[in-house]
């Protein structure tokens, strides 16, 4: 299946070929759950170029992501300069920007949500608490959106009307998706010294991130609910996109259901252990999925 999608991409020199396969394998790595989905529910043509966007997203975090601020900001220049070059030269000599460069010359409307996602790194790389839904809000907008877009602009619509519906729709979906993000990864991003759980709901609640216990229980929960509403909000979502893309979209949106039904299982326990959708019933959605694109029944 992997060489068909190369070749329907129409990606078919050896070099590119072998690119795309490492940006594959590193994407089934370390996003396994995604990278299925994408290859059960998506058209083959999309699936390379949906792997290089996904792989060039991974990749920039983990760069920007380690070191003191100071470090962590030289490491942003020197990426954005590099890839700023890729697109330039449609060429580099890293595959992933390799790949990045060739998925924007078949899907040149990428290249505006690239620009997007380097300036959104700026506010990634600088951010230590979150003091507010607020803030949140500003990050979300300025960071998490445009890291979801860079996939996501690959299944939007031609309409303009219809794309900013899309658009609005996906910014819901990220914001629920980020407040998870803090959720389910707590006691990792403690250890790491900053944690993305805002400041003013802690104190609302009397809890202390690190210690287990009612206040916590009651702090996730609050958390959950928001992002429970963000979901409900962004159910239009796989209505907007087209048909052949809407068994991913939707499966897209029923992790992220899955997801939210971990954090609330783990309640409190969250201080002391990360969590996860259920992989039975995460495995089980998108066979469903599966079936219906299978069938025709959208």
């Amino acid at each position: 299946m992997w060489k068909r999608a190369l070749d329907r991409a129409g990606v078919r020199e050896p070099r590119l070929r072998r690119d795309y396969a490492e940006q594959r394998r590193a994407v089934r790595r370390f996003a396994t759950a995604e990278y299925m989905a994408a290859r059960l529910l998506l058209p083959a043509a999309l699936l390379p170029h949906v792997v290089a966007a996904v792989a060039f997203m991974h990749d920039t975090d983990d760069r920007i992501d380690r070191g003191t601020p100071d470090e962590r900001a030289a490491a942003l220049t020197e990426w954005d300069g590099l890839v700023r070059k890729s697109l330039a030269e449609g060429d580099s000599a890293l595959p992933v920007l390799r790949c990045l460069a060739r998925t924007a010359e078949s899907h040149p409307g990428i290249r505006a949500h690239v620009e997007d996602f380097l300036r959104g790194c700026e506010r990634e790389v600088a951010w230590r608490t979150i003091a507010d839904d607020e803030e949140l809000g500003r990050y979300v907008r300025e960071y998490s959106l445009p890291a979801l877009m860079l996939t996501a602009c690959l299944l939007a619509p031609e309409d303009a009307a219809t794309r900013t519906a899309f658009t609005e729709g996906c910014h819901l979906l990220m914001r629920a998706m980020q407040r998870i993000d803090f959720l389910e990864d707590l006691p990792e991003d403690v250890r790491g010294g900053r944690h993305g759980i805002p400041l003013d709901a802690m104190a609302r609640h009397g809890a202390d991130v690190t210690v287990p216990g009612p206040a916590l229980g009651r702090l996730v929960e609050d958390q959950a609910d928001r992002a429970a509403a963000d979901l409900t909000a962004a159910t239009p979502l796989p209505s907007l996109v087209a048909p052949p893309y809407r068994p991913f979209v939707r499966a897209l949106v029923g992790v992220q259901r899955l997801r939210l039904d971990g954090v609330r299982r783990a309640g409190a326990s969250l201080a002391t252990r990360t969590s996860g959708p259920s992989a039975p019933a995460a495995a089980l959605l998108l066979l469903r999925e599966a079936a219906r694109r299978f069938v025709g029944t959208g």
